[in-house]
């Protein structure tokens, strides 16, 4: 393919050498005559592992060249990705100014231009942005329709610097969001060959990976170095707990507690949380990352509480009590802070849960009970349906198969609100339904 690169830094210089690499014929744009002369010269502009001796060898072979003139490069390619900054503010917003120019001399670029041509967006930007913002700007300046005219899509990058031509080659995953099938096709073709799965899915979503990797990845750094600290304070070597902690591909270094839900809770991780803070302070040592995983926890929690409150409906079912499904745990239950909130704002309340029976709550199962919900046998209901009739608000914590089969049955006449606190298996439809509620999706 022909393809043109806007912004020729770190991500915009290594896409255009490896993109040559892979047999496209690429040019490469940007502001800065200074950068623009050096990949002229077979010279990459940014000091990288690779990368120069890539550069040079495109550039000589006739595969990579580079230019100030936007339309030129326009004019010469199929698609065109930008790879401007996004810098940020003093205040942590986004500044989309140079991301604005480039869109509207492209824009401008295929004005009156009857092939189509694909735009790519691989700079990070905050959901939205594209189609709120990129997409209007591309459609006034060039006077076609996105999707129509023209494809757009956005395809963030995954590139870690120092080893970026590795990972370009190399990559995790490729994601794709594209504005319609053709655009998102365009794109794939770029990258066809390459290892990881490929993502092609809605442009918002695709905005939106970027900040859920590095999140996480700062997330990751800043709990090892806390961890660390804390083991240094105490006489240990942090090294020889992350190797125990990293060798658990089940739980620790895995999918597992990674999807959106309801808060946790139970008998050990609130406990052992306030019990590694408390340490931490004992021997002076600052904690913020994990001083704040509960009060993280509490506002979760919280959210759910506001859902029902904004529903402005008094009768509310709670389905499900215990921490975990299919036991009858109910020490620091995350539901049971709930009802127990509920009841405190007066709401009239009913639960179900087929595992929980208060008779046979032994031991501090049931002094944890006694304490926060005593009179529990008064709101424990002995069915779905009686929970179903009294609710008008239905906070489903349970994927219990008769809950789920009472929610789908037909209710004639009732104006029922579902809130989902653990995204119930046809959430995706019910998105779309009036009087549903997911708590984090």
């Amino acid at each position: 393919m022909r393809i043109s690169v806007f912004g020729l830094g770190y991500v915009g210089c290594v896409s255009a050498a490896c993109l040559a690499a892979r047999g496209h014929e690429v040019v490469g744009v940007d502001v800065n005559p200074v950068k623009v002369d050096l990949v002229a010269h077979g010279k990459a502009p940014v000091v990288e592992e690779r990368i120069g001796e890539l550069t040079a060898e495109m550039v000589n072979s006739g595969a990579l060249r580079a230019t100030t003139d936007v339309d030129d490069a326009v004019a010469a390619t199929e698609i065109s990705l930008i790879c401007v900054g996004t810098p940020s503010a003093p205040n942590g917003s986004l500044s989309t100014v140079q991301l604005e120019r480039v869109t509207e001399q492209i824009g401008a670029a295929l004005n009156g231009r009857r092939r189509r041509h694909t735009v790519v967006f691989r700079s990070t930007m905050l959901p939205g942005t594209c189609l709120g913002l990129l997409v209007p700007l591309l459609e006034k300046a060039s006077g076609g329709t996105a999707g129509g005219d023209f494809g757009v899509a956005v395809n963030p990058e995954f590139l870690r610097e120092g080893t970026s031509v590795r990972d370009f080659f190399d990559p995790p995953k490729t994601v794709i969001g594209e504005i319609d099938p053709e655009s998102g096709q365009a794109v794939a073709a770029l990258y066809e060959g390459l290892p990881g799965d490929v993502f092609r899915v809605p442009v918002p979503i695709a905005e939106m990976t970027k900040y859920a990797d590095n999140a996480f990845h700062g997330l990751k750094i800043g709990f090892a170095n806390e961890l660390g600290a804390i083991c240094r304070a105490l006489g240990l070597d942090s090294h020889r707990v992350m190797d125990v902690f990293l060798a658990d591909r089940k739980l620790n270094v895995s999918g597992a507690y990674l999807r959106p839900g309801f808060a946790f809770g139970g008998s050990c991780l609130p406990k052992d949380l306030r019990g590694l803070v408390h340490a931490a302070h004992r021997a002076d040592v600052a904690v913020p990352l994990l001083s704040h995983v509960l009060p993280s926890n509490e506002e979760h929690l919280r959210r759910a509480f506001d859902l029902v409150a904004r529903t402005g409906k008094r009768r509310i079912g709670l389905f499900g009590l215990s921490f975990k499904p299919g036991t009858d745990d109910l020490r620091e239950s995350p539901l049971v802070e709930l009802a127990e909130r509920l009841l405190g704002k007066g709401y009239d309340l009913r639960i179900y849960d087929a595992n929980v029976s208060l008779s046979k709550l032994l031991g501090a199962n049931r002094e944890y009970i006694e304490r926060h919900l005593p009179h529990l046998s008064q709101l424990l209901a002995g069915s779905v349906d009686e929970v179903i009739a009294h609710a008008e608000v239905c906070l489903v914590g349970s994927t219990d198969p008769a809950v789920l089969a009472a929610l789908d049955a037909p209710a004639p006449g009732a104006d029922r609100t579902v809130i989902d606190l653990i995204r119930l298996p046809d959430a995706e439809r019910r998105r779309t339904e009036p009087g549903y509620a997911g708590l984090a999706w």
